[in-house]
Formats: C-alpha cells, structure tokens, sequence
C-alpha cells in the first residue's frame, strides 16, 4: 500500500490565512490587549533602566555624594514593583490566552470530526488527525500568547532605545546602527535555513506519530506476522532522518547564535573605545557612556528575538493551514437546511419532531458509485424491503457486501436515484434520526475504554443496570461477564483489548439489542465465534430480530438459510436473488458458493475429528 502523502504546507506568508483564526481570538481580545498593554510598560520600564544606571553614575559614583540617593533608590524600588505586577499580569493573561485558545481549536477540530463522512477516515490516517488536533493547536496557541506579545516588545523596545540613542549621541548611535544591517542580513540568511529545516522536523514528527500509532493498534498483527523487527527498523528510518534534519537546524544554530554575539561584543567593543575617549575629553559624561554600553550589548538580543519571532510567525502559517484544511473539510453526506430546522443536527437533535421507523426500505433505480471510485458498484437498482424481513448479503470478500447497508444507513447517498424509508426519501430526515435507529454489530467490533456495563450502555444511554444485564442475558454476554473478575464493571481495556473478538462481539450484539432499533445491520458478526456461541446467538437473534428489518452480511452460508431474502454479490454487482432454496435450485453462483463452503466445512470437520 502506498504511504500517505501529506500536503505540503510553504506558501509565503499571508494575512489571509491568519485571518481564519480571528474567531478562535476573537473571545480572548480582552486578554490579548492587556497582554500587549503591560508589554508596552514592560519595553518602556526595559528601556529607562540603564537610564536610573546612568543617572547613579553621574549623581553619586562620579561627584561621590549620597545627596538624594534615598529617593532614588525609592523610586527605582517602585519601578522594579511596577515591572513585576506587570510581568505578573502579562504571564496569567498569555497562560489563559494559550490554555483557553488551545482548548477551544482542540473542541472545534474534535467536533468538526464527528460530522465528516466515513471517506475522510477511510484516507486520512489517525496519526495525521492527531497531530493536527494535538501538536498543531499547541503550536498556534503558544505563538499567539507568547510569540505575538514578545514580538510588540521586542519591536517597541528596539524602537525606543534607537530614540533614545540618537538623543543622546548621535555619534555612538550610529556606530550601533551601522551593525544592524549585518545582524539583518545573518538573520534573514540564517532564519529562511532554520526554517527549512524545523518545517521538515514537523512533517517526519507527522509521521512519527502516524507510524507510532499503528504500531501500538497493530500490535497483535504484528506479531502474530513477526514483523516486529521490520517495523523497528522501519521506525528507525523515520527518527533517524528526523534526528538528521534536527541536527541541521541545530549546527546552523549553533553558527548563528555565536554571529549574532560576536557583533554585539564588537559593537560594545567599539562604543567603549569610542565613548571612553569622548568621556576623556569631556565630550561625554560616563554615565551616558554606560546606558550605551548597556544598549550595545543587550539591543543584538532582541533583535534577533525580533528576527526569530517573525521566522516563527512565518512558520506557523503551516500550522494554521493544517487545522484550517481540517476544519474546513466537507463532509460527502450533509442535511438540508430545512431538514436540520426541523430536525436538529448533530449535536442539537430536536427528537420530538422525530417520526418512528416501521422499517420499510425501497431501493428506487438507485445507482452508486464510490466518491474516490470511477465505476458504478451499483446500476440502476431496484428492491423493495418490507418491514420486519431479513435480508442476508452474501458474496466473497472484497465482492461489495457492505455497499447496500452503507447505503441504507446513509453513510454514502445514491449517486443517482433514491432510498426510501417508510416511503420517504431518506434525505427528508436528518442523518442522526436515521442512526439512532439502526443498530450495528461489525466483524471487528470496537469497545470504548470503561466497563463492560458502560460500553452495553452506550446503546441506550438512559437504561437502567437491570435492562443492560437483561440484553447481556439475552445474548449469552452475560456468560463473558461471569467469567470476569469483577463482573459488569470489569475494565475492557482500551479498544476492548483485555477481551477476545468473540467475547466483544457479543459485547456490541447486546449493545445493539439494549438500543432496540427499527433495524439491524449484523456484519459477519458471527464469523470470529466458535460454534457453540454461534448457536446460543443464532438462537437469539431468531427471536430479537422477529419484527424488525435487518441486513446479515455472511461469510458462513449456513448461518443465512432462514433469511427471507438472499442477495448475491460478485465484483460489486447483485448477481442473484432469492430465498435459500429458490438459489440453490437455480444452480447458479450462490449454489457454487455454498457447494464449496459445504465442502471445506466437511473436510474440516473431517480434519478435526481425525487429529
């Protein structure tokens, strides 16, 4: 299987895409604006301090008085309170807006994600979704608090002591300046390779956790195939290379950091041997020597936080592209207006406008073809299920047995024609109305991490314990739960992992039963039981599924013969239909099929009873 390909995400900076974010900021302005307020203080409370140096200096150390030192030192005392109130408020304001703005892109992207359709999951790995809702949040929330904010201070603090340079003397202050350029250009040089290199760090981190995910879900696969040291090696391909990109990132830093410091020295280098000859001869007094002696050393760093900032602004772009793409993917199935207004959606169902389901399903002329399909799985279809038939879908794996329940559950529309429930176009009522009535057992059930009460409930979340143990009862789940430590509150694991695929069958089958829906969908849930769970459950559904339309997907023909309709699938198409014994005296596909499956189970039986 090819590996996912993720997008490539280096478009040049743009304020449009920034844009998509002021909704998420929006609600947090208060606190962006204080932030950027005490910022605003703090850069000026930065900026005065070699000021307070320069006038101790000139007021005590050179005339050595002590005259007024004590309401110096109480106003300086004030302005270092001042300075710490502000950096108090500034951080409890970044924390909130980080917290709060993180949390609320994790909530928009994990919603959004319940309303995709299943072709979203089916080409998205898990390990791209994570990383979009777990490290790309962190990254924009983080920026936004911190980054934006020292980004104004470094900008306003620059600023400022360039004025105040020049006021002082413009001599010394041009000294300075003519080295920014070359910080400037060493900035830019360095900071576009940088970047390079951390956006390559981010897509292996990408597929690091992609790759680290399935190795965890696939555990059992992967030994059961031993592959375990192929998938290691595989695994070490990936850090490696992301090991090297990092370490690039980290020698150009390791270069340019230095740079930056030996133009700082340079310059104050430069200044100290230019002032102290301007304060020898008067020109200067030594106060105003040490405020630039101070500047020269500490005006580089911001500088280059400024540069750094911008670099990760400009990185971060892809961060937002990431979780904007999510956000804004379309889902293949969508209501209509008129119908969420009467309806509800999602997450606001209106249930009391809700009709009850007889269960009478018509396919009318429906046509199907797959979104990332070329060719129609269906044509021109027709068939009419009355309410309480069962009707089995059998055919080889990969021949399209699940398509036709799909279909009726509307996980995919008709690409032409129409499915009618009790004689109504399924895309008349909402989506959830539908669900909420169709109960599902699938070959590879998946149980959430809680006990194996909470996950019966899920079925009917309103039921009591008494009505959870009566649907485990009627299925034999209750024979799992007694043979669990601690009964209906024994812990499942997580996916259901400390069960065997049998036992979280009929987990999900009393799940299903607890919901009592209009219909069932059983998709070859039998196929992974022994023989004699297979009966006990066989003989349950015989009575639970009395009354109710369900579809059976089998792979065991034997489990179907009582099925009021059969449908035959091969390469996508319904081949045959009929009952059981209409197929077989037909002698047509279903009778091969069943022949052979007659025959393997008698060679097996055979096979068993000898050994």
């Amino acid at each position: 299987m090819a590996a996912y390909e993720e997008q490539e995400y280096n478009k040049p900076f743009s304020f449009r895409v920034w844009m998509k974010m002021l909704p998420f900021f929006r609600p947090y302005k208060k606190y962006i604006a204080i932030s950027m307020g005490l910022n605003l203080f703090l850069a000026g409370v930065d900026v005065i301090v070699p000021l307070f140096q320069s006038y101790a200096i000139d007021r005590f150390i050179t005339p050595e008085s002590v005259d007024g030192l004590g309401w110096f030192a109480f106003v300086y005392g004030l302005v270092i309170v001042f300075q710490t109130v502000c950096v108090y408020i500034s951080v409890r304001a970044a924390i909130l807006i980080e917290m709060n703005l993180g949390r609320d892109l994790k909530w928009a992207q994990f919603e959004h994600l319940q309303t995709l359709s299943f072709s979203y999951y089916n080409t998205t790995p898990v390990g791209y979704i994570h990383a979009r809702v777990m490290s790309d949040t962190l990254r924009i929330a983080s920026l936004v608090a911190w980054g934006l904010v020292d980004m104004f201070w470094a900008f306003i603090y620059v600023v400022s002591v360039f004025v105040i340079m020049f006021l002082l003397n413009i001599r010394l202050a041009v000294v300075i300046l003519l080295i920014v350029p070359c910080i400037a250009v060493l900035t830019v040089y360095f900071q576009n390779k940088i970047l390079h290199w951390n956006r390559k760090v981010r897509k292996i981190n990408s597929q690091i956790t992609s790759a680290y995910n399935e190795g965890i879900t696939g555990v059992k696969t992967s030994k059961s195939m031993g592959i375990e040291r192929e998938n290691a090696e595989a695994f070490f391909r990936r850090t490696s290379e992301m090991r090297r990109a990092a370490g690039r990132s980290a020698k150009l830093n390791a270069v340019y950091i230095p740079t930056i410091l030996l133009f700082g020295s340079a310059a104050a280098a430069v200044v100290l041997a230019q002032g102290g000859y301007m304060v020898r001869e008067e020109l200067m007094h030594l106060g105003t020597l040490s405020v630039f002696i101070s500047y020269a050393v500490i005006i580089f760093e911001p500088i280059q936080q400024l540069a750094r900032l911008l670099a990760d602004l400009i990185s971060c772009q892809a961060n937002i592209e990431r979780v904007t793409d999510l956000l804004e993917q379309k889902p293949d199935v969508v209501d209509r207006e008129d119908v969420i207004e009467k309806y509800g959606d999602t997450f606001s169902a209106k249930r009391e406008n809700w009709e009850k389901i007889e269960g009478d399903i018509v396919f009318d002329d429906v046509s199907f073809m797959y979104p990332d399909g070329k060719e129609y799985v269906l044509e021109h279809f027709n068939l009419h299920v009355p309410a309480g038939m069962n009707v089995a879908i059998v055919g080889e794996t990969g021949a399209g047995k699940s398509t036709l329940v799909n279909l009726v559950g509307r996980f995919f529309e008709p690409t032409e024609g129409r499915i009618l429930i009790d004689g109504v176009d399924c895309r008349e009522r909402s989506q959830l109305w539908l669900h909420s009535q169709i109960g599902y057992v699938l070959q590879n059930p998946h149980l959430f991490s809680g006990t194996v009460r909470e996950n019966i409930r899920y079925g009917r979340l309103s039921a009591t314990d008494a009505e959870v143990e009566a649907a485990a009862k009627s299925v034999s789940a209750d024979e799992v739960v007694k043979k669990l430590e601690k009964g209906f509150e024994s812990d499942v694991g997580e996916s259901g992992g400390r069960l065997s695929t049998g036992e979280k069958q009929l987990i999900s089958f009393a799940r299903a039963i607890l919901a009592d829906p209009a219909i069932f969908v059983l998709d070859e849930a039998t196929s992974s039981i022994d023989t004699e769970t297979e009966q006990l459950i066989r003989q349950a559904t015989e009575k639970l599924l009395k009354g109710h339309t369900s579809f059976i997907i089998a792979h065991r023909l034997s489990t179907i013969r009582q099925a009021d309709l059969i449908l035959v699938v091969k390469d996508g198409k319904i081949m045959e239909r009929g009952t059981h014994r209409e197929l077989l005296e037909k002698e047509g596909y279903y009778y091969e099929l069943y022949s052979r499956q007659f025959e393997e189970e008698a060679s097996m039986k055979v096979f068993t009873e000898g050994s």
